[in-house]
């Protein structure tokens, strides 16, 4: 019995350091990645994985610092395994979109996005990242839309005035266009300007 209790301490000993270390590789990825150290990020991260391969936010992070480093696919991957471990984890869906407008993959990025905001359906960056998606489909009334959502949930964000601004413009709205780059403008968002010195009066 006491030869029982003295394995059953060790296995849970040894479990415990287990832990400890992989969180120790984590630590360390994220202290390189916070320098811009990527490349050592990853390192860390992958060590971290292998003790510990059922953490999602180990796989997260590494593949925010792929992404940093223009590895989308990289990226996806480590993005898509974090949903496998933990499906609620809103970034992993917006950054995994993110990644796929990158590699433009449009649809890919609106399915990854739509799925965020179903988490959150007030996670604004979900609505503005799915805008720039569908615009990018040409798909401006269904981006006009996604912008509305974004501003009123976060009403003082000049890029999305723009955003929205350019797809109104798209679809011929030129005093709306025009109206909402001014906004962006006032709000602080410059690259604006350049659309207000050539389309408005």
């Amino acid at each position: 019995m006491q030869k029982l209790l003295f394995t059953i301490i060790l296995i849970l000993t040894g479990l415990a350091v287990k832990a400890q270390t992989a969180e120790e590789y984590f630590n360390k990825g994220y202290s390189k990645a916070e320098f811009n150290d990527f490349k050592g990020a990853i390192a860390e991260y992958t060590k971290s994985i292998k003790i510990n391969p059922n953490d999602a936010k180990s796989f997260y992070n590494r593949g925010v610092s792929k992404r940093n480093l223009k590895d989308f696919k990289g990226a996806i991957a480590d993005y898509t395994k974090a949903i496998e471990l933990d499906p609620n984890k809103i970034e992993a869906y917006n950054n995994r979109g993110l990644s796929r407008g990158t590699l433009k993959d449009f649809k890919g990025a609106v399915l990854d996005f739509t799925k965020a905001i179903e988490i959150d359906s007030n996670y604004a960056n979900g609505y503005y990242n799915r805008g720039l998606a569908k615009a990018s489909l040409e798909h401006y009334s269904g981006a006009v839309e996604d912008y509305s959502k974004a501003l009123e949930i976060s009403p003082n964000a000049g890029d999305a005035y723009y955003y929205r601004g350019l797809s109104k413009y798209r679809l011929g709205n030129l005093s709306g266009a025009c109206q909402d780059a001014r906004k962006a403008q006032e709000l602080g968002y410059y690259a604006s300007n350049r659309f207000i010195n050539t389309e408005c009066d």
